[in-house]
């Protein structure tokens, strides 16, 4: 089973059920070291970011299964805050000194430079050097999106761009180099970086903007875990009553 859509009751509960339907112990056990990395895309609370809770139950399946080094790593967008603030604010910095997990800093962390002369945004990338020595898990939170129609695990990677290769000339948000083709940008992105497992915090979800706005109602309640992005993905926008055939990056 390539992805699942489970109930939400909690994370403690969901999320454990969730990784044993897609058999995600057999794929962890064999890590020796696990990037998490949630949508902290500035301090506001959840559901516009992804909870502690929600990362926290996915380190206890981790703890439970292997022995792998475990990060938890952002770039935050924020125009203002730094992401060490950011994981402050939002209590991650008590989530990895409780079980002693490291926190990342994305937007400044050492970075090599890969060349794909066939992508038409990015023909060329500067990204963490992390991204391409560890086992990524993206875990979003079930949010529309202006530009991109969803923010999705897919999306989630924007977090690894480097602020001062990718400002742009478009706003004070760190990742505006995004904005000129949004759709583009995350198809190239994704052609560099991918997520190797996935688990989008579906238990309410932002019915209309990505940084506010109304929740969805009812709640979606639903955890959504898989190793294929695009297939989780694709799964959150219909959640969202959208047709993923209509959204480039998902096609």
């Amino acid at each position: 089973m390539t992805f699942v859509i489970e109930e939400y009751t909690s994370y403690k509960q969901s999320i454990p059920a969730a990784l044993d339907q897609i058999a995600a112990d057999r794929v962890i056990k064999e890590q020796t070291s696990i990037l998490i990395k949630p949508n902290l895309i500035n301090s506001s609370p959840h559901p516009v970011t992804t909870p502690p809770e929600c990362c926290e139950a996915i380190i206890r399946y981790i703890k439970q299964h292997s022995r792998a080094e475990i990060v938890i790593a952002e770039g935050c967008g924020d125009s203002v805050l730094e992401t060490d603030d950011v994981f402050r604010e939002l209590e991650y910095d008590r989530l990895a000194e409780e079980y002693q997990v490291n926190l990342l800093d994305l937007n400044h962390a050492p970075t090599v430079r890969k060349k794909n002369p066939s992508r038409p945004v990015f023909p060329e990338m500067i990204l963490p050097e992390i991204a391409f020595t560890h086992f990524i898990i993206s875990v979003p939170v079930l949010k529309a999106h202006s530009l991109a129609e969803i923010t999705g695990s897919l999306k989630n990677m924007m977090g690894f761009a480097p602020p001062r290769h990718y400002s742009g000339r478009f706003g004070s948000w760190k990742k505006a180099a995004f904005h000129t083709d949004m759709q583009r940008s995350i198809m190239d992105l994704c052609s560099y970086i991918s997520p190797d497992l996935s688990v989008m915090d579906a238990s309410i979800g932002l019915a209309d903007f990505h940084l506010g706005g109304n929740h969805c109602s009812p709640p979606v309640n639903k955890i959504i875990a898989g190793f294929d992005p695009y297939k989780v993905d694709r799964a959150a926008a219909e959640l969202l009553g959208f047709n993923w055939r209509e959204i480039p990056h998902l096609r």
